[in-house]
């Protein structure tokens, strides 16, 4: 069964299922009802938590994912997945942006949320798929990836980071700790890349370790609001973003959804590897207890 489920596949999933209740197993049968019940929150949890809410095993999902054609139970679940996010709001179009702005009490928030939609729509716009391509091909290859950035934009570069080494495990982040980028960077060599995150005004710590890499050869992936951002400095791809947003700091919302876009791309590249490393971390995490699932609240030091 296709891996890239279209709009409509959640719709057929739904009907089989209900077609096929009848002459399932009763674990698998419950484990249908469950999903024709809760499509939203099976789409969003994984395995473990699936099986629990819909009172059978894990290894029931996963025969009902292959009852239905798919490999493993991401597979079952990606469509619905899939559908949160793209159900509906792309038909939506921006005529609810149109009616805030015609209230006087709400023009001001129309006004907010367009330039958010609009700095988005620009970014993804600016990345096309010739250059992710490329970008993709650099990281994958790369014998090490280093990424860095600083003060605000640092959360960027430890989100990426958090998610892209469960697809990328040669992936690190710097400076991790107290020191600088420079200082966890200096066996970077022509087979590394450095990917790098600033925004004017630009962080003389991040334009340091980026003109250090290229000294030493490495691969370089910038991603900022501009094509010039100091003198020599010649990034090997750019991934340029708009970040005018109407509060006094920059926007980050275009970065944002490029390096979502990016990651989706970097998993996909990483095929079952990069699956496997995900169920082993979900896995760990739900061993560990990451996740607070309900009933009684965490334990507080007294």
């Amino acid at each position: 069964m296709e891996q890239n489920p279209d709009p409509k596949q959640k719709t057929r999933l739904l009907e089989r299922l209900k077609a096929d209740m009848a002459d399932l197993p009763p674990a698998l049968s419950g484990a249908a009802k469950y999903i024709i019940d809760n499509p939203g929150d099976f789409g969003l949890d994984p395995i473990r938590v699936s099986a629990q809410k819909a009172g059978v095993s894990t290894n029931s999902l996963v025969r009902l994912a292959s009852h239905l054609g798919f490999d493993g139970f991401e597979g079952l679940r990606g469509p619905f997945r899939a559908s949160l996010t793209t159900e509906r709001e792309g038909g939506l179009g921006l005529a609810w942006l149109d009616r805030l702005e015609q209230h006087e009490a709400t023009e001001r928030h129309g006004r907010i949320a367009r330039n958010e939609v609009n700095i988005v729509a620009r970014s993804l716009r600016l990345m096309t798929p010739e250059r992710t391509a490329k970008i993709c091909r650099t990281l994958t290859s790369a014998r090490r990836c280093y990424i860095t950035a600083t003060r605000a934009s640092y959360a960027l570069a430890y989100y990426f980071h958090y998610v892209g080494r469960m697809a990328l495990p040669g992936l690190d982040l710097v400076p991790r700790h107290m020191g600088t980028a420079v200082d966890e960077m200096m066996d970077i060599g022509p087979y590394d890349c450095l990917v790098a995150m600033t925004f004017a005004p630009y962080s003389a710590e991040t334009l340091q370790a980026l003109h250090f890499a290229q000294s030493r050869g490495a691969q370089l992936v910038l991603i900022t609001d501009s094509e010039v951002i100091t003198p020599g400095l010649t990034p090997d791809h750019l991934l340029q973003v708009a970040d005018n947003a109407l509060h006094p700091f920059g926007g980050y919302a275009g970065a944002m959804a490029v390096l979502d876009c990016l990651l989706t791309h970097l998993v996909d590249a990483g095929g079952d590897a990069a699956q496997d490393r995900i169920r082993q971390y979900e896995a760990l995490r739900e061993d560990t207890g990451a996740y607070w699932r309900g009933g009684k609240l965490p334990k507080l030091p007294k």
